[in-house]
């Protein structure tokens, strides 16, 4: 009898041996659901990287605030009028080539005034160019009361453009180039007439020259040596 029951007790063991092997292949299936959180941590990846993107060439450096600080317009130092714009035609083997001339009179209204011209192929470039070269050419004008301080006649080629002086209120009485150059310089009361040819940039010139002419009462006396009570 004693050898019958140690023969049935390794039958017993037997099921409790497979028991224990069970439970070892659990952690297996844990282990696959502690792989899924991997998955759910790519798309954090995919953000973090859209997160670190190259930022646009306008959000680089230093300048990158550029766009948001509106510069403001640098106000104009002279008023612009346009005296004669024309078209000049060069002829080439390879056809015709247009070019446009420009003239263009600038001023403060305070004095100061110049005449330019510009050439280029456009129309708003000849105007630009025109501009630089009047602001270049500044010429102060003696102004006494709102009027010149005497006559004078300015000579061009085959043209000549007088100017009186007047008394207030009567105004420009001047048309054309005269009236443009006239304006700008800061005179308000003054008598003009054209003589000979009426070619807008001649005129123009012409009367550019005479305003150069005009001299005050003291510039006079401080040329003389004497004072102005003497020359009076």
């Amino acid at each position: 009898m004693e050898d019958n029951k140690e023969i049935k007790e390794p039958i017993a063991e037997e099921p409790q041996a497979q028991e224990n092997v069970a439970p070892e292949e659990k952690p297996q299936e844990i282990t696959k659901v502690e792989e899924k959180p991997e998955a759910s941590e790519q798309p954090q990846v995919k953000e973090q990287s859209q997160n670190n993107e190259r930022p646009r060439r306008d959000q680089r450096g230093p300048n990158r605030n550029r766009d948001n600080r509106r510069r403001e317009p640098r106000p104009k130092l002279y008023d612009e009028e346009i005296i004669n714009i024309s078209r000049v035609t060069k002829v080439t083997k390879g056809g015709r080539n247009f070019r446009f001339s420009a003239t263009v009179a600038v001023g403060d209204r305070k004095g100061k005034v110049g005449i330019g011209t510009g050439k280029a192929n456009e129309v708003p470039d000849a105007v630009k160019k025109a501009v630089a070269a009047a602001t270049k050419n500044i010429t102060v004008v003696s102004i006494v009361e709102g009027t010149i301080p005497h006559e004078a006649i300015g000579k061009r080629s085959g043209s000549k453009v007088l100017i009186k002086p007047a008394g207030k209120g009567t105004g420009v009485k001047a048309g054309g180039a005269v009236r443009s150059v006239v304006e700008l310089a800061g005179v308000k009361d003054i008598l003009s007439k054209s003589l000979g040819s009426n070619t807008k940039i001649n005129v123009a010139h012409e009367t550019l020259d005479a305003l150069k002419s005009l001299k005050t009462i003291e510039q006079v006396a401080a040329l003389r040596g004497k004072t102005v009570e003497e020359i009076r």
